[in-house]
């Protein structure tokens, strides 16, 4: 990594491209690796959409994003880009990991080894004081306990770890805290030498969707995830599927098979989950993963390099993420190669339908070079034709 810093122009353009219509953070660094920085992508962005069939395309003016950043500033937030030191290690292990994400807080904390807690928003007694004193002892141990500031579970794990440290990811922007009786929770994570993060823009009320996208970072931040309660259709179990997405170790703590907010951890324990019935068992797993860093495991090395922004990720190949949908191109480096520019959409559009397609069976059957494929569904993606699945296939949107 260089541990270059963006300059505040660059700041600005990587704000306005990860704000705009639909770019989502795969699409963003397709976006800057194919026009060699955000500036340019920006630019490009209008005729990329009418390429892909979209008369009309939402990119956020200089003007929005300098609001924003302005709200930021009032709140005393900071936009951390991604390769950047303040970016945190783990999250930029990830495929999908933000590119810009605001900060309030300290920035040492993001450095640390941090395990997530996480569980029923309505817990039990024997829940609550099970994650109260998990956490506090992951704390003592030198973890720093991560969570997604919701009810019950996530509450009283911030709360046990505001001395030793603590980090919080919103699901919306950094002034709109849900729940909000959890604000001064929220206010007491900041003085305290924690950290609050969101990848959200300021001002955004979190929808149902934001939950999911949340507990990719929260997952993501750490190098395990532990499962105090769940029910069988909990939020909760979407960050341990993301934690397994990820490369990360999933932790559940047993329950009665008479509660069903047992049933979800006792599942996964079943597939193959660690039991968690005391902090040794995390440690025991974690302490050589913290010791030789979690790169080799994830298979990305270098995702990042801010001099020059030539290119910014080095074909990555990684799974695709479930809802909320995001970009998933797997940029290709080099220069773009012209091979008949609408044409080439054309092409490749003729050999996608409803169905999800291997992107390699694409560029085997349109005999494109795969730079020509990408760049096409590019297109595609950013008129919003385009749909991303695991697996790294893709479909055509039904009725676009």
């Amino acid at each position: 990594m260089s541990g270059a810093r963006l300059t505040d122009e660059q700041r600005l353009d990587w704000l306005r491209l990860i704000r705009s219509e639909n770019v989502g953070p795969r699409t963003f660094r397709a976006l800057v690796n194919q026009f060699g920085g955000a500036s340019a992508a920006l630019d490009a962005l209008p005729d990329l959409a009418r390429r892909g069939g979209r008369l009309l395309l939402k990119v956020t003016s200089r003007a929005e994003a300098e609001k924003e950043m302005a709200a930021a500033a009032r709140l005393g937030a900071r936009f951390v880009a991604m390769g950047e030191p303040d970016y945190p290690k783990t999250l930029q292990a990830v495929d999908t990991a933000p590119p810009l994400i605001a900060v309030r807080g300290s920035s040492d904390i993001l450095a640390k080894p941090s395990v997530a807690i996480v569980g029923s928003r309505n817990a039990s007694a024997a829940g609550l004081t099970f994650a109260e004193r998990l956490s506090r002892q992951l704390g003592e141990a030198g973890y720093v306990v991560v969570s997604g500031l919701a009810r019950g579970i996530d509450t009283r794990a911030h709360k046990a770890t505001l001395e030793t440290g603590t980090v919080a990811v919103l699901a919306g922007g950094h002034d709109k805290v849900y729940p909000s009786e959890n604000e001064p929770l929220l206010r007491a994570i900041v003085e305290q030498g924690g950290a609050v993060i969101s990848e959200m823009p300021f001002g955004w009320e979190p929808r149902g969707r934001d939950f999911p996208r949340r507990n990719r970072i929260v997952s993501g931040l750490s190098y395990g995830v532990v499962v105090v309660e769940a029910a069988r259709r909990s939020g909760s179990l979407i960050t341990a599927r993301f934690a397994l997405e990820q490369g990360r170790e999933v932790f559940a703590v047993p329950g009665s098979p008479l509660d069903p907010r047992a049933e979800g951890t006792n599942d996964l324990i079943r597939e193959g989950a660690t039991l968690c019935a005391g902090i040794e068992h995390i440690t025991s797993v974690l302490e050589p993963l913290v010791a030789t860093g979690l790169r080799s495991d994830i298979g990305v090395e270098e995702p990042l390099h801010l001099a020059g922004t030539e290119e910014l990720w080095d074909e990555l190949d990684l799974p695709d993420v479930p809802r909320p949908p995001v970009g998933a191109v797997t940029p290709d480096t080099g220069v773009f190669e012209d091979r008949g520019g609408i044409q080439a959409e054309v092409g490749v559009i003729d050999l996608l339908g409803p169905s999800p397609v291997s992107i390699d069976d694409l560029v085997r059957q349109s005999g494109l070079p795969i730079r020509v494929v990408q760049m096409a569904l590019l297109e595609l993606e950013i008129a919003g034709r385009l749909e991303r699945h695991g697996g790294n296939a893709v479909s055509l949107v039904a009725g676009r």
